[in-house]
């Protein structure tokens, strides 16, 4: 039985990493208000070491001066939007995990569309393509018999 338990232990390790629990006890603010914006701005900041992780799922030292960054300006009062424009004047728009639709990102917001349409209209064209039976030129006897009337008949 203390096998299967083992086991049953090391397949949930495996299956649920403990990344999500990257932050640290000591980071976490004693106002709990603040302590969620903190959360949730933290979860929409780009790791710049990771780079496909928050700053609140990433073990990095920069992810975690981040956070303390983060904690920091709300503390000294800013909102979130000052917060996200700080970051963003200092990091440039990378550090956001969804950067806003702008005419810098338009390519990175659209690309994906157009390549699905892309994709789209070239099957399309490859299913409408006529049969290589249909190109073929030689005539049946009966169509030669037929276009000879024609001929004839003129």
């Amino acid at each position: 039985m203390k096998v299967v338990f083992r086991l049953l232990l090391l397949t949930f390790c495996l299956v649920y990493p403990n990344s999500g629990f990257a932050w640290e006890p000591n980071e976490v603010l004693a106002n709990a208000a603040l302590e969620t914006r903190a959360r949730d701005i933290s979860t929409q900041l780009r790791c710049l070491v990771c780079q496909n992780q928050s700053i609140d799922d990433s073990d990095a030292a920069l992810a975690k001066d981040l956070r303390l960054l983060v904690r920091e300006r709300l503390t000294a009062g800013d909102t979130d939007k000052e917060v996200f424009s700080f970051l963003v004047a200092r990091y440039g728009e990378f550090i956001l995990l969804k950067p806003p639709l702008g005419l810098k990102t338009a390519i990175l917001w659209g690309l994906p569309g157009f390549m699905l349409l892309s994709g789209g209209f070239v099957i399309f064209r490859a299913l409408r393509k006529p049969k290589a039976s249909a190109l073929s030129n030689d005539l049946t006897s009966a169509e030669k018999a037929r276009l000879a009337e024609i001929v004839k008949g003129q």
